[in-house]
């Protein structure tokens, strides 16, 4: 398994913004940040970079119930959904796979249900792209 899971959009960059969030509130997650690399690098770097956000997700129910079982799990919150822009002007969705991040770096069962449920809702919310 990888520890990200990735789906090409099929639709312009800004629409896939829109798109993946609503998706993932569908499955109970709540865009807590939204990262943009593109503005950030220009600002402080003054480079120029391709279209490229990272979205941080939070499900509230799973976030509570991981940090009960692993306290310092917050380390690994919220989960990471990248969407770039390649060159050739695709547009790429990758979710984390907490499977891979979460349940075997911590060697907790208790921890690995939940991690297969996070997983489960973010495959389902990247998987509305075909």
């Amino acid at each position: 398994m990888e520890y990200h899971y990735s789906k090409k959009s099929g639709l312009p960059f800004d629409e896939t913004i829109a798109k993946v969030t609503e998706a993932l509130q569908k499955e109970g997650f709540g865009v807590l940040t939204n990262i943009d690399l593109k503005a950030t690098f220009k600002k402080k770097l003054d480079v120029d970079f391709r279209n490229y956000q990272i979205l941080g997700a939070c499900n509230p129910n799973f976030a509570y119930q991981a940090l009960s079982i692993e306290p310092t799990l917050g380390v690994m919150l919220p989960c990471n959904i990248a969407v770039q822009e390649t060159e050739n002007k695709e547009v790429i969705i990758s979710a984390i796979n907490p499977m891979e991040t979460m349940a075997k770096t911590i060697k907790n069962e208790k921890l690995t249900e939940v991690a297969e449920n996070v997983s489960t809702r973010l495959k389902k919310a990247i998987d509305t792209f075909s």
